[in-house]
């Protein structure tokens, strides 16, 4: 009963954590390991792993449409997104940021990517842009400021009238760093994101 608890604390510890790639990770060898004790032996995790993230659906159906006219020229090497979620207006909701990581979607410039609502309807799609991405403090129109990389330049994009510009390129400069209180997201080349197919 005792182990039936704990795996119940670390499943709802799953679910309220804001970093929920991490927290599965942790929850997965907390329970494992309870399992393990258990059980003795191995523990198979397969009936007690949380389902797939909503997200993930909710984002997969979006690009499915967003993207209806591409799908025949990507490869199956090419369908595969990664997400991020970060609420970018403090409405308690968070918005999804995604990215592409591969030849059809990616340039010399840099890659395109998304960012939806949490209703799955799109704020924005943008282009050129290196990842991570940067939530700033400051905020326009009730959007944080992002700060993208492009062309090895770091970029400020404010909302306007309900978007984002699309082309962080051609945007202002931030001169000197990116400042220290901004938050990473969509960081792909750290390896902590999951990769999703479509």
């Amino acid at each position: 009963m005792k182990n039936k608890i704990l795996i119940l604390i670390s499943i709802l510890a799953l679910s309220s954590c804001q970093n929920k790639d991490n927290s599965k990770n942790i929850v997965k060898t907390v329970v494992q390991d309870t399992l393990s004790k258990t059980l003795g032996g191995t523990a198979d995790l397969s009936e007690v792993t949380p389902k797939e993230d909503k997200a993930v659906e909710l984002i997969r159906k979006q690009l499915l449409v967003l993207l209806k006219n591409d799908i025949s020229a990507l490869t199956k090497d090419d369908r595969y997104f990664y997400y991020d979620a970060f609420d970018l207006n403090n409405d308690k909701k968070n918005e999804y940021f995604v990215g592409f990581s591969n030849s059809y979607f990616c340039g010399s410039g840099g890659c395109s990517g998304y960012i939806l609502k949490n209703d799955g309807s799109i704020i924005n799609r943008f282009t050129v842009t290196d990842f991570p991405i940067y939530v700033t403090t400051s905020s326009t129109e009730k959007f944080y400021d992002l700060i993208f990389e492009s062309g090895g330049k770091f970029h400020l994009l404010k909302m306007k009238g309900g978007k984002y510009p699309s082309n962080p390129s051609v945007q202002e400069v931030i001169k000197g760093d990116v400042p220290k209180e901004s938050t990473k997201v969509l960081d792909i080349q750290s390896g902590k994101l999951e990769k999703y197919s479509f």
